[in-house]
């Protein structure tokens, strides 16, 4: 029986078949048990903020409780970038609270991906990473309107090409603050890494409520003085929590290791992670294995915020997906492609990663990072601890903590507006394409996307 749950989790993704971790579930909670801090998720927020807390107090005793097993989710499935971008713009920030604050926001998440490179090689963790940026490139006149109209310098078709070579480049942005790497490798060491300090992870307990002093549990109660959500998309599945997120399913697919030949035709010497200008957010990146990854949105949202595991196949979406990069690079023509997967993240209701702790209940949380969490959850881990140590730091005086989005809206709307949003975004894409200039459409559905 062992074997059979370790091949299930082996085989969710090409990142889960390809680490050296034994996929065997821990042990479950038998029975209520004490703690001074319960953290509900083993994904990256949760692990990073047990990694810090153990570091910074050994003497805590720091339990983890994970429905499946660590880096079952998003953390172990999702396109490897760790990135600086945020879902809410520093315009968005600045409105909210001030210009300086919002560039503070935006200066501790470039320092988070250069911290979640530091702490997982501090560690031991192999995760395969490169910080060769990310190129997002221009390929229509709409979207060359964009780039143009944006507040960073524009790259010429000739250098952009010294990053990666696709098809009808027009221009291009360029960003250093992006590191391709292996998301299971990272989860999965972390996790080992957590242990190894005395953290207890406790799998195959999925939680049913948070409660001040108490994450609640089919096997048992973790009693404790701060309980910690750290369960991104899945959110909707914990007690009161069916609207404070959404749980919106990415796709990705994969090629064969591809020969150097290829390579040289389209570049990503440096592994630069790439997308472009589109509404609908595509992203890819090159493998430390010389493969291609590439994934995207388009999948429908499911009535009820469910999940299920035959979501994260979706054929017309795999289909679309191989379309696009077959549009991006032509000589991947005949390249066969062995792998395809998805799973859902977490998209609050404007659009606004928060991180937090109410000091009345001892209740923390951290997400809604809208797929841009590998960077993210290192930061909302850092900001965690010295919340729950009761540190005053620059931390947690940055814009987003205590930040409390609104709820979506109850079904049947929610299922409407999102499904509603995704095709007009498919269709503004389109529009564009065919009129070379920006979308009316998307300037339509902008309020229901946080813009």
């Amino acid at each position: 029986m062992s074997d059979l749950r370790a091949a299930r989790y082996r085989d969710l993704s090409l990142w889960h078949q390809t680490t050296t971790t034994d996929w065997s579930p821990r042990p479950r909670l038998d029975g209520s048990l004490d703690a001074d801090v319960a953290i509900v998720g083993a994904g990256l927020t949760g692990l990073w903020t047990a990694h810090y807390l153990a570091e910074a107090e050994p003497s805590l005793r720091v339990v983890v409780v994970e429905s499946e097993v660590a880096g079952f989710g998003a953390s172990g499935r999702n396109g490897g970038w760790c990135s600086a971008l945020f879902p809410a713009s520093q315009a968005t920030l600045a409105k909210a609270s001030s210009p300086a604050e919002a560039e503070a926001q935006y200066a501790a998440m470039r320092g988070a991906v250069d911290e979640t490179l530091r702490a997982a090689a501090a560690e031991g963790i192999d995760a395969q990473a490169a910080k060769g940026g990310t190129i997002v490139l221009a390929r229509t006149e709409a979207q060359l309107a964009r780039v143009r109209a944006a507040d960073e310098p524009v790259l010429t078709p000739a250098e952009a090409g010294e990053h990666v070579r696709a098809s009808g480049t027009l221009a291009a942005t360029y960003s250093p603050d992006c590191a391709a790497l292996h998301p299971a490798r990272l989860v999965r060491g972390l996790a080992d890494a957590v242990e190894r300090r005395g953290v207890r992870i406790l799998e195959q307990t999925p939680a049913t409520a948070l409660e001040t002093g108490r994450a609640r549990t089919a096997y048992g109660d973790v009693r404790a003085t701060h309980v910690i959500r750290a369960t991104e998309g899945f959110t909707p599945r914990l007690r009161g929590l069916a609207r404070a997120v959404v749980p919106v399913y990415s796709l990705i697919v994969a090629t064969e290791p591809l020969p150097t030949a290829v390579w040289d035709e389209i570049g990503l010497a440096r592994r630069e992670t790439f997308s472009d200008h589109r509404h609908l957010i595509i992203y890819g990146q090159r493998t430390a294995d010389d493969r291609l990854v590439f994934g995207g949105r388009g999948a429908p949202y499911h009535f009820g915020s469910r999940i299920a595991a035959s979501y994260d196949l979706d054929h017309r979406v795999f289909a679309d997906l191989h379309a696009t990069l077959l549009d991006l690079f032509p000589v991947l023509q005949g390249t066969r492609f062995t792998h395809a997967w998805g799973g859902p993240l977490g998209i609050a209701r404007d659009w606004h990663a928060s991180v937090g702790l109410d000091p009345a209940t001892g209740l923390g949380w951290a997400g809604g990072y809208v797929g841009d969490g590998v960077s993210t959850t290192n930061l909302a881990g850092r900001t965690l601890r010295d919340l729950v140590l009761g540190r005053e730091t620059e931390l947690t005086r940055l814009p987003w903590v205590g930040h409390r989005s609104p709820s979506w809206e109850p079904e049947p709307l929610r299922w409407l507006g999102i499904n509603a949003g995704l095709r007009l975004m498919t269709a503004a894409d389109a529009e564009e394409r065919l009129t070379g200039r920006p979308s009316v459409l998307a300037r339509t559905v902008a309020p229901l996307l946080g813009g």
